[in-house]
């Protein structure tokens, strides 16, 4: 790896006694104007745990990695929202590395016709059996990429065949709504395969070591360095054939742990862009009009929740579940955790109307109806543990303080256990922790996408309560093939239903997806994956 051409200065700042921070500042020398339009300095609370999302514990900013350092067959469309910002648009693919692409006539297969003279960073010609060992190489790392792809019926090496160089072709197990939808997510990007190859061994055929801190794509931007727990440099790939050349030629991503110096260094002009900052920051930047620009939307598919281990004493027990759930103080955390921003997931129904997801659950803040329900549990106080990732503490650790004094009213003290933000994935892989502040968003804009992750008891993923239900199990399957509309509705009501009366996970909040960025950054695209996409943004 090379390091970046432009030379950036450290200067420090004396700190503030009254803030209690340091900020660093990173500004260029003699840099012509022409270089400065074209570099965008961006500072997020923690970048990537490594380069492979195919690897395991490969963490949200890793994602971001794949998706500007790789290239997928296909991607989404984007639209405009009413109010001028940008988002994908899940009900539209188009081409990427595939200039084209046929269905069979019964559905039950496709053909992608590759680009000619697409190449991968180092200079290889990309083709189809690239294609074909980059997703032989998804099901067979196991862990999230497995399931990611079994999530589109994509779970067979036998599936994917090579044509000829230039054409590759999927054959589908099952009419899936998914299938075409899931080529087009980060976990499908295209490696090279030859490069791969030459750096595996006898004990990692797939190159898995190599991989964490190197990359084979062939997307619009190089890693040009990458200095874990600092920052990641990427600078544009002259030969990229997959799309428009994009107008930026090198990002510097620095980690810059602290929210307050994060939003020092933007509002002083140091940075460019950042996407990590509290929801109070961004309340206040909305409110100072002209100074920053902030892009706010919705993120769907998502939740904030309060998720129990259904599998260990305690929170076996459902009525202790629901005693938590009417117990939490959802008002106080709304107001003072999350500063509005975000949707409620509560005082709703517990008995769907419709099959929109999210939607708010019935339960409230009701202690007696809480304590009613821990008596009737059996199970007498209860000590136990609150974990939550320090990557996002901003929002969880206000709410965990808030959690903690309202169950100490029923009679379950807990301890709170701060994870570090790159040890999250891992810890909660381990499906230990009794119980957790987590936010998950599902990739795929369905709810039985999300169900399928979420509460499936055969998911070893995102499955953080370690929740079984084969009734639940079956319902969230047969609704990914449901024949009618009548049918699948019927299915998503009961999904949602049985989540609202067994609640291992209780949702608090559909979180907001917040950008903050200088008035001269425009092309802002708002993602399913919520990485920073930077082949569109351009900088005045």
């Amino acid at each position: 790896m090379k390091t970046p051409s432009l030379n950036f200065k450290r200067r420090s700042l004396l700190q503030a006694a009254s803030l209690g921070a340091v900020t660093t500042a990173f500004t260029p020398l003699s840099v012509h104007a022409q270089d400065r339009r074209e570099t965008l300095v961006v500072a997020n609370e923690f970048g990537p745990n490594m380069l492979d999302i195919h690897g395991v514990g490969a963490n949200r900013p890793s994602y971001g990695v794949a998706w500007n350092a790789y290239d997928r067959l296909m991607t989404y469309g984007r639209k405009k929202m009413p109010d001028g910002t940008s988002m994908y648009d899940f009900t539209k693919l188009e081409p990427e590395l595939a200039e084209r692409w046929k269905m069979d006539a019964d559905g039950m297969g496709v053909t992608f016709f590759l680009r000619k003279n697409a190449t991968f960073h180092d200079g290889t010609p990309v083709t189809a059996y690239d294609v074909k060992w980059s997703y032989d190489r998804a099901l067979a790392m196991g862990g999230f990429p497995t399931f990611q792809m079994k999530a589109g019926s994509l779970e067979d090496p036998a599936q994917f065949k090579v044509i000829d160089n230039h054409t590759f072709y999927v054959k589908f197990l099952r009419k899936d709504k998914l299938s075409m939808p899931d080529m087009a997510v980060p976990v499908a990007s295209i490696y090279n395969s030859a490069l791969a190859k030459k750096n595996a061994t006898d004990k990692d055929p797939w190159a898995a070591e190599w991989l964490k801190t190197n990359t084979a794509g062939g997307g619009a931007y190089k890693v040009a360095s990458w200095k874990p727990g600092q920052e990641i440099v990427y600078e544009r790939f002259e030969e990229w054939k997959s799309g428009p050349l994009p107008k930026l030629k090198r990002i510097i991503q620095r980690d810059v742990p602290s929210a307050g110096n994060r939003r020092a260094l933007l509002q002083r002009g140091d940075i460019d862009m950042t996407y990590s900052l509290p929801p109070k920051d961004f309340s206040d930047f909305a409110g100072d009009k002209g100074k920053l620009k902030v892009a706010s939307l919705p993120i769907e598919n998502a939740l904030f929740y309060l998720g129990m281990n259904a599998a260990r004493p305690p929170f076996n027990n459902v009525k202790v579940r629901q005693a938590v759930a009417w117990a939490l103080p959802y008002d106080k955390m709304y107001e003072t955790a999350f500063y509005r921003r975000g949707i409620k997931m509560y005082g709703g129904s517990n008995e769907p109307k419709s099959t929109v997801w999210p939607q708010p659950h019935g339960y409230k803040t009701d202690l007696a109806k809480a304590k009613q329900l821990m008596a009737e549990s059996g199970v007498g106080p209860i000590e136990t543990t609150l974990s939550f990732d320090l990557g996002a503490a901003t929002v969880s650790e206000p709410a965990a303080i808030l959690i903690q004094e309202a169950l100490a009213q029923i009679g379950i003290k807990l301890n709170l256990n701060k994870v570090p933000g790159a040890s999250w994935r891992a810890a909660l892989l381990k499906k230990d922790m009794p119980m957790i502040i987590n936010r998950f968003g599902g990739w795929l804009n369905y709810p039985e996408y999300f169900f399928f992750w979420c509460y499936h008891g055969q998911n070893a993923v995102f499955n953080t309560m370690s929740y079984q239900n084969p009734l639940l199990d079956k319902i969230i399957t047969n609704a990914r093939f449901a024949e009618s509309k009548v049918l699948y509705d019927g299915m998503v009501k009961d999904m949602i239903r049985l989540a609202n009366e067994e609640i291992p996970r209780i949702p608090l909040v559909q979180p907001m997806m917040d950008v903050a960025m200088q008035p001269n950054i425009s092309g802002y695209t708002y993602w399913f994956h919520l990485e920073p996409d930077y082949r569109q943004l351009v900088k005045s």
